[in-house]
């Protein structure tokens, strides 16, 4: 009887166990570990956004391959994204083709300019100019200096960053757009996301024109980031995973950061770690999978690689966070072999109806965006910075000089 009990008990506890592994911790797959399929990716994801870029300058926004349709809605912000990633890709890659797709985009961009008080901004239709649209504009372009040393764009450099003070507030936030009909800020709307977009761009600006005092507008944006915004925007599990901030972060770091921004930083590092175990686990077994439902879209397991590619340079150039190094770059190499794993390749893409819209892609169901491939990209460039201890964002060299006068 004691013997059967004995059995009885091991066996609850057996099962105990393995449903506690089941429920609360399934086995977790990185897909892929080769840097050189990391690069083949990145690599296909510019040669997608590239090879479907309109003859306007703007890109297919959306494919859905069922239907095989390319629906005509378009958005300015990931427009300025996406060609932010060419000139990352021009920069890092010594990509030709991609810098021509970025400049015919960013001709698009300047037709669609409003200038008002000495600013400029993006703004389609010349009636409302979002935050984030020309703050990714200006990130786009201090990504083409970088990669050209080309200053034929430096005074609309500033008409940008110009138009991004305006709407910043006394807290270092920053008010959502402009309404350019009524002529003043829209003081009403919100976005999680632009401040940290704000942020990054301003710091930017001041590493391309130290003496002008952008600076100031950069450190006070990273002070309402890293300490009101989550609360501002009433974010539920905070920090917000904002791969913006965590860009402005690794370009601030050298001009030295508060207790306050490496406290966040790290917090911030958790919780990119978190989202990539999830989804780690759910590539791992049959039943991670059906406990963590569904993939991720690429644009965002894309941004969770861009976001611990900037942390791990935090970590890399602030000693308060070197203890944190290994496992951001575990972590950044392990959603980096999960994108690569999940691409769509040239012999998968013949068994859709357009491979051109599909070798290169990710897809969710049967529907890819740009922003797949541009978020994707520019992690997966990121990621194999860290796992080649690369702490330099920027090109080594200029990869294409601009002519000489």
């Amino acid at each position: 009887m004691l013997f059967r009990s004995a059995l009885l008990s091991i066996g609850f506890w057996a099962i105990y166990i393995l449903a506690i592994r089941v429920t609360v911790a399934p086995p977790e797959s990185c897909g892929t570990d080769s840097a050189d399929a990391i690069r083949e990716a990145a690599g296909n994801a510019v040669s997608w956004i590239v090879r479907n870029q309109l003859q306007d300058g703007r890109y297919v926004y959306l494919y859905h391959a069922d239907s095989d349709e390319t629906p005509p809605e378009y958005s300015e912000v990931r427009h300025a994204g996406v060609t932010m990633s060419l000139y990352q890709a021009a920069g890092r890659l010594n990509d030709a083709d991609a810098l021509a797709a970025a400049d015919r985009a960013l001709a698009w961009m300047e037709s669609n300019l409003e200038r008002h008080d000495g600013w400029a901004a993006l703004a389609p239709g010349g009636r409302r100019a979002s935050l984030g649209a020309s703050a990714l504009m200006l990130v786009s372009l201090h990504e083409r200096r970088l990669a050209t040393a080309d200053p034929q764009h430096d005074e609309l450099m500033k008409e940008l960053a110009r138009f991004i003070v305006t709407l910043q507030r006394p807290d270092g936030g920053f008010h959502v757009a402009y309404d350019i009909l009524g002529g003043s800020p829209d003081t009403e709307g919100t976005s999680r996301y632009y401040p940290g977009e704000a942020l990054w761009a301003l710091a930017l600006t001041h590493e391309a024109f130290p003496d002008e005092g952008w600076d100031w507008h950069a450190r006070s944006a990273l002070d309402f980031v890293t300490l009101h915004r989550d609360e501002v925007e009433d974010v539920r599990f905070p920090p917000l995973a904002d791969q913006w901030a965590a860009y402005g972060l690794s370009e601030m770091v050298e001009w030295g950061l508060s207790e306050e921004h490496i406290g966040y930083a790290s917090r911030l590092a958790a919780r990119f770690g978190l989202l990539v175990r999830t989804e780690s686990q759910r590539e791992g077994s049959w039943y991670g999978r059906a406990l963590r439902a569904g993939d991720v879209r690429a644009s965002a397991v894309g941004t969770w690689a861009e976001g611990l590619a900037g942390l791990w340079r935090v970590s890399a150039g602030d000693e308060r966070m070197a203890d944190l190094q290994p496992a951001i770059k575990d972590r950044l190499q392990c959603v980096a072999g999960i994108l690569a794993s999940r691409q769509v390749s040239t012999d998968e893409s013949r068994a859709y109806a357009r491979p051109e819209l599909a070798a290169g892609a990710w897809f969710i169901g049967d529907e890819t965006r740009m922003d797949d491939q541009q978020h994707a990209f520019s992690g997966l460039l990121y990621a194999l910075d860290a796992i080649n201890g690369n702490a330099d964002r920027e090109p080594a060299t200029i990869a294409f000089p601009a002519p000489q006068p």
